[in-house]
């Protein structure tokens, strides 16, 4: 019998096995794919405070970012930029393998090609089958850890829910024309180009990109046509090339433990609802759900008492966060190109933007301070009244940093 089971070999669920295995646990890893560091729909953008946290191996960034240029839908165009670095661009295949090479040197085993079909939790240990090579296996361990990005049932049919809202990504890879004349993150902005959300063109390489999008409906196509605008501006060569999808959760799972169990990642919803990133969120629950559970394991204590304190303990880390990034997400979606337009106006004619980047508490990860920063602003603040779309941020209220908080 195993100490843990990890079900999903991505970045977090790898993570978790390399801190458990490191401390001396039993631990195994079931993916239902074939072969570590397949691609994924994930652009690959982490901040520097991520890089310097979770120590990254340098193999697998490809480039460094410290501006970006923000297209609203008439071509209004805002640039962020510091001198220092803010993002890193990294491949997410060698990303992936490199954390569960890290695992695998640490003492954690893989089993590939295994999809998880079942879960058992009993008062001593917890049974997972899995299909491996043709046949049905069992595996058993005192602890789960579900790491297996979104869009599992695992999590619903151990009761703990399912997501409540989520988006679907699509991403492809192109070949640039102009090498110089994409050198920075691009970021495309109208309910024409994806409704609700953004479109992308990352550079990654001298001569390559990655180009994707969010939509909740239809992003293939939405994807498709975004890219022949591209063509058409002479910024990539083809748009035909082969896409990728992944869904994206936009809120947590209302529960992510229970006896012997701990849901982290994807899985849970510890995504940042603004812009669907979740590698950074993912990792820091990783961290404290193994911090967890090496408590536990340690004392042998696995009820869904102990284990609650994972859930308080991410939850406490991140609840601004995805409550103020959801509630300014689903405004930004009622919103329309012209109005959109204006806040671009408001934003450069009243140099909210410089503003903004000089602020010490602006980050690429925490945007709850952003959000807030821009509401303070007089000229938005304003114009959001005009525009008589209700930013349900809290209750009664017109100071926006009291509601958000």
């Amino acid at each position: 019998m195993f100490d843990v089971i990890v079900i999903g070999a991505g970045p977090v669920g790898s993570y978790v096995a390399c801190k458990l295995a490191g401390m001396g646990y039993e631990t195994v890893v079931l993916e239902q794919k074939e072969r570590l560091g397949e691609r994924v729909c994930c652009t690959g953008i982490v901040s520097q405070e991520y890089v310097s946290s979770f120590a990254v191996d340098e193999n697998v960034i490809l480039r460094r970012a410290n501006s970006a240029k923000l297209f609203s839908p008439s071509g209004r165009l805002l640039r962020l930029r510091r001198e220092e670095t803010q993002a890193y661009i990294i491949d997410r295949a060698a990303f992936d393998l490199a954390i569960a090479n890290q695992a695998q040197a640490k003492g954690a085993h893989y089993i590939l090609s295994s999809p998880v079909q079942n879960i058992e939790v009993g008062d001593d240990r917890v049974r997972v089958e899995a299909a491996h090579q043709e046949e049905r296996s069992s595996f058993e361990a005192r602890a789960v850890v579900i790491a297996t990005g979104f869009g599992s049932k695992l999590v619903e049919r151990l009761g703990l829910g399912k997501a409540g809202d989520f988006v679907m990504g699509a991403q492809a890879e192109v070949s640039l024309i102009e090498v110089d004349e994409v050198d920075e993150v691009e970021v495309y902005f109208g309910q024409e180009i994806a409704p609700g959300f953004f479109a992308w063109l990352v550079p990654t390489s001298p001569h390559r990109a990655l180009v994707g999008l969010l939509s909740r409906r239809s992003p293939g196509l939405y994807l498709r046509k975004f890219m022949s605008s591209l063509v058409a501006r002479g910024k990539i060569v083809s748009a035909e090339a082969e896409l990728s999808y992944g869904g994206i959760p936009l809120k947590p799972l209302a529960k992510t433990c229970t006896e012997r169990l701990i849901v982290v990642g994807d899985a849970a919803g510890q995504v940042k609802p603004t812009t669907g990133g979740g590698i950074y969120y993912g990792l820091l629950c990783a961290d404290i759900a193994a911090n967890i559970l090496h408590r536990v394991l340690a004392s042998n204590a696995l009820s869904a008492k102990s284990l609650a304190n994972y859930e308080r303990e991410w939850r406490r880390k991140l609840r601004q966060e995805l409550r103020i990034g959801y509630r300014a997400r689903k405004f930004y979606e009622r919103l329309s190109d012209k109005q959109i337009d204006k806040i671009f106006d408001i934003i450069k004619s009243h140099d909210i933007d410089e503003a903004i980047l000089k602020a010490e508490e602006m980050s690429f990860d925490w945007h709850s301070a952003v959000v807030l920063r821009l509401l303070e602003q007089r000229a938005v603040s304003k114009a959001i009244e005009m525009m008589k779309i209700p930013l349900r941020l809290g209750r009664g209220s017109k100071n926006y940093r009291g509601i958000l908080t």
